[in-house]
């Protein structure tokens, strides 16, 4: 599958008026399910690159800010939320995981606590497969689209967080008395 396909079916599922993460993997998993189940499949793997493409060390840095904590589960399922807001957002974010202090609802974030997360979307293809066939997606051999936890640097090293990620710092950092 094309990385066009696979985001074209994420954009047709936004696409009409902005929706929530659980009703953008709904509206994809019911197209996906329309479809042969060999490309559902490719469009499950095309995700798996598209999660190790945004595994990125820094960006699960940023997750960890934002959401006041971030799991291996966790950064899975923000990454999982930054799909449902497009492709754009998402490349951006891997690109400079700092530029999600320009998103307005990061913004919000900082005073209201909310937590982005998005298991739903990791799930369209399986919810297609299952919906086209009845059966479950075969299982993917690919490895975990993160890096190992036990390698990231500290990131309750408010410092460090700083010097990383200065914009999002702000937003979800005390400032030093």
């Amino acid at each position: 599958m094309r990385t066009d396909d696979f985001w074209a079916v994420i954009d047709r599922a936004t696409a009409d008026r902005p929706a929530s993460p659980d009703e953008v993997a709904k509206r994809a998993a019911a197209e996906l399910a329309g479809r042969d189940p060999a490309e559902i499949v490719a469009w499950a793997r095309h995700l798996d690159k598209v999660m190790s493409a945004s595994g990125k060390e820094d960006l699960w840095a940023a997750a960890y800010l934002i959401n006041g904590g971030c799991s291996d589960d966790g950064f899975d399922h923000f990454r999982g939320w930054l799909i449902a807001n497009g492709r754009d957002v998402l490349a951006r974010a891997v690109r400079d995981p700092d530029s999600l202090a320009d998103l307005p609802a990061v913004r919000s974030a900082a005073t209201s606590g909310a937590v982005f997360e998005a298991e739903e979307v990791l799930t369209i293809a399986q919810m297609a497969h299952q919906q086209a066939t009845g059966e479950d997606l075969p299982p993917s051999d690919a490895p975990p689209g993160r890096p190992d936890a036990a390698m990231l640097w500290d990131f309750d090293d408010e410092e460090e967080m700083q010097r990383r990620l200065p914009r999002l710092s702000s937003l979800f950092l005390e400032p030093p008395d």
